[in-house]
């Protein structure tokens, strides 16, 4: 990994972050489902084993977009398209901000709520995250709903995301969506 942004960019993504960003979109609406099912469920083995799970692929997740951001730092993504207007790339680079900071903060919350409730993340079952907050019920309370309005805002900026992305592929027919699907990086 280089320690300053490369100055080449070139039509297509590279292959880490194209790696990068489909493993997010995989992972994200995995743990937004499970999140939904299991709390239609009553209290349980079951529904404790995937509270278990949710929080597992949570901090994984956070993992990824820590690993993601210092990737993105360190190597430039390619130029937008001289054919985007203005008002375009500054929705693109709104839109992406708004990503990385839900990416972020939607796993911390729920590690902030764990912590409130007094209900230890411990990863794969053996290592003991440390509790962030100290327990209060309020404030995990108030964690929780933050919790889950972060994600219904995370669910319709992915929305706004993928609906642009098929915006330029079928209407302006321009090469934005084709940047970053997998494939040699030279077609």
């Amino acid at each position: 990994m280089t320690s300053q942004p490369s100055s080449v960019t070139s039509a297509r993504y590279d292959p880490v972050a194209k790696l990068l960003h489909w493993l997010m979109a995989l992972l994200l609406p995995s743990i937004f489902a499970l999140g939904l099912y299991m709390t239609g469920l009553s209290f349980s083995p079951e529904k404790l084993k995937l509270i278990s799970w949710h929080k597992w692929a949570g901090i994984i997740a956070l993992a990824l977009v820590v690993f993601r951001l210092l990737w993105r730092f360190t190597h430039r993504p390619p130029a937008m398209p001289a054919t985007m207007g203005r008002w375009q790339k500054t929705g693109a680079h709104f839109g992406h901000l708004g990503l990385y900071l839900l990416m972020v903060t939607i796993p911390v919350s729920g590690w902030l709520m764990s912590s409130a409730k007094g209900v230890p993340t411990v990863l794969f079952g053996l290592w003991a995250l440390p509790d962030l907050v100290q327990r209060d019920r309020d404030l995990g309370d108030l964690l929780q709903s933050a919790h889950w309005y972060l994600n219904v805002l995370l669910a319709i900026v992915v929305v706004g995301h993928v609906a642009a992305a098929l915006k330029h592929h079928f209407i302006d027919k321009d090469q934005v969506m084709k940047r970053m699907l997998p494939g040699d990086p030279q077609q």
